[in-house]
């Protein structure tokens, strides 16, 4: 892979959670999270695009969106559950992605809002079509995903430096 061929990045937010008496990390999915995670898998898949990673939360809400999610892939990517996406900040998830191995193209990371939606806001330097209007519109609901582009290695990732794709969110 030729560092010259843009890379691609799904960010995408856990579907929609319940409340039950358990701790934050622990919610699981609510009834219209569920759908709404395979929803977004299928709008994923749609893109065409055969990650090579998935970064996601440990926290049951991630796990459960990705399994629903990634049951609509024509190929389950490389999975890694990590500890630092929850509750982290865009700083602390642009040090996880700066950490990407060379040989990964392709990756999501499935995470929580805040940090999800802010940094789609600090590496979106650029945006095509309407994607950025639909975003600043919408905000970044659950089970909503930004997908960008960047150009230059993982360790290269910084703010500004990524183009806005596309961008769904599921309709309310």
């Amino acid at each position: 892979m030729s560092v010259a061929e843009p890379r691609r990045i799904v960010l995408f937010r856990h579907a929609k959670a319940d409340w039950p008496q358990v701790t934050d990390h622990e919610r699981p999915l609510a009834e219209r999270g569920r759908l709404d995670a395979a929803a977004a898998g299928r709008r994923i898949a749609d893109t065409g695009i055969s990650f090579d990673l998935a970064l996601c939360s440990t926290a049951t809400r991630t796990r459960e969106t990705w399994k629903l999610a990634v049951h609509e892939f024509p190929h389950r990517p490389k999975t890694v559950y990590e500890e630092r996406i929850y509750e982290a900040s865009p700083g602390e998830l642009i040090a996880v992605l700066n950490e990407t191995p060379d040989d990964v193209h392709d990756l999501v990371l499935i995470g929580h809002n805040p940090g999800i939606h802010g940094l789609t806001d600090i590496l979106c330097g650029e945006s095509e079509g309407d994607a950025r209007e639909r975003l600043d519109r919408r905000g970044f609901p659950a089970a909503a995903f930004a997908l960008l582009t960047h150009e230059g290695s993982w360790k290269s990732l910084e703010p500004g430096v990524a183009r806005l794709v596309d961008y769904w969110a599921p309709s309310e």
